[in-house]
């Protein structure tokens, strides 16, 4: 007998029983669409981390605080003790952060050719009013200079943007978010431009609203309002700590860039060179290397319950595989009466476990995809496809399909002919 003999009366064997067969293709298509809807959407969290933080340049990266807690035995001080000498050492900067001197300095000793910004957080809670209107208390004020828009991904929908002039007078002016704007303005945001609002209290001229970005897992990134870092420092937060950016013209220059800047900034925080730089510096695309592979625990689980699902599901077909070896003993009879092959009969009963997993395969491939697109359509992102685990899905349940069916296989094919057709 031909394979597509085989091929042929095995489907006929699985399309005559609907119900049985409809039940194991459910089982199986449970595990898979587990699998499949969980990576999908974690690929459609990964895609949104690209997408949020590509914005903001591969060439780049930042220098931020990092406090430093030192203590030696029951000593409470942050005196650093040389092991050599037990004489107490000159302080450290260690537990300082950046200050708007040691930023400016940075930028002013840095000769690296990149682009350099400097940024400071004032507040994530503030109101925004203009006249009547005013914004719920949840407004993100952010001090930046004029290279803070390049460099963190910014455009403008209107306006312009801050002068040095502006920036190093600390003038009372600001650059509106797209939802801030929209807020106060009703859809008329090209209105704000040079009118003044108030900065929790404070009357700010605006001189520009930034187009908008969107959100990321459903909170806006047009709830933002741009100062002065100057003007933050006079107004709002006087002790906040700086952050400094920097954008290299070219990612092969990235590492060179960032040795530099190390260089740098411990000369201006006048570290010595036995102690640790009390500063991090972040390149941009591994920010989001980081928080996607946060996400990685997530794949692990999918995996554990898909497979778990998918052992049931083999457990399930085996046993059936096996019900339907007693139930069809005349008919392997039969076939070996007339001159079938052991062989034969092998080959029938995989065939048949293995169109099963498939048809299991295929259902919970479509299931999976369309349960984690709809994460996609929350976040926002386009329609994702995780073509590997939908090939890894396809081999797993051709896996399983031959697993299960194996012992059933091998059990009829061993049955003799005679008895099989006296079998009541």
């Amino acid at each position: 007998m031909k394979l597509s003999d085989v091929f042929s009366l095995a489907y006929r064997t699985v399309r005559g029983n609907k119900l049985r067969t409809g039940i194991t293709v459910a089982i199986i298509a449970f595990g898979i669409m587990a699998l499949i809807g969980i990576i999908t959407a974690i690929k459609a969290m990964n895609q949104k981390f690209t997408e949020s933080f590509s914005t903001m340049g591969a060439t780049g990266f930042t220098i931020r605080f990092k406090e430093r807690n030192i203590r030696f035995g029951n000593d409470n001080s942050d005196l650093k003790v040389s092991k050599k000498n037990p004489r107490k050492e000159k302080k450290s900067s260690l537990g300082k952060p950046i200050t708007i001197d040691e930023a400016e300095g940075f930028v002013n000793n840095y000769r690296f050719d990149a682009q350099v910004g400097l940024s400071t957080m004032a507040s994530r809670n503030a109101i925004v009013n203009y006249g009547a209107k005013k914004t719920t208390p949840n407004v993100t004020l952010i001090g930046g200079d004029d290279n803070y828009l390049a460099l963190n991904g910014f455009a403008l929908q209107t306006g312009r943007n801050f002068s040095r002039q502006e920036i190093q007078s600390a003038a009372n002016v600001c650059l509106l978010g797209y939802d801030v704007a929209n807020r106060l303005f009703e859809d008329r945001v090209e209105k704000a431009v040079n009118n003044v609002v108030r900065l929790n209290g404070i009357p700010y001229r605006v001189l520009a609203v930034l187009a908008s970005r969107g959100s990321t897992f459903g909170f806006s990134r047009d709830n933002v309002v741009l100062l002065s870092y100057r003007n933050v420092k006079k107004n709002i937060a006087p002790n906040s700590s700086f952050v400094i950016g920097v954008m290299a013209n070219d990612l092969n220059q990235v590492e060179e860039g960032m040795g530099e800047a190390e260089g740098t900034f411990r000369s201006v925080r006048k570290l010595a060179t036995i102690e640790e730089s009390n500063f991090v510096l972040d390149r941009n695309d591994s920010v989001a290397e980081k928080a996607m592979s946060s996400l990685s625990f997530l794949t692990i689980s999918a995996t554990v319950i898909g497979m778990i699902t998918l052992i049931g599901a083999a457990i399930g077909l085996m046993n059936i595989m096996l019900v339907s070896v007693t139930e069809r003993t005349k008919e392997v009879g039969l076939i070996k009466a007339i001159g079938g092959k052991s062989k034969t009969v092998r080959q029938q009963f995989l065939t048949e476990a293995v169109i099963i997993s498939i048809l299991g395969a295929f259902f919970g491939i479509i299931l999976g995809v369309g349960v984690g697109n709809l994460f996609s359509i929350v976040l926002g992102t386009g329609f994702v496809v995780p073509w590997n685990w939908v090939l890894y899905g396809i081999l797993i349940c051709t896996t399983v399909g031959l697993l299960a069916g194996l012992y059933p296989a091998l059990k009829a094919g061993r049955l003799n002919p005679i008895e099989a057709l006296r079998y009541e």
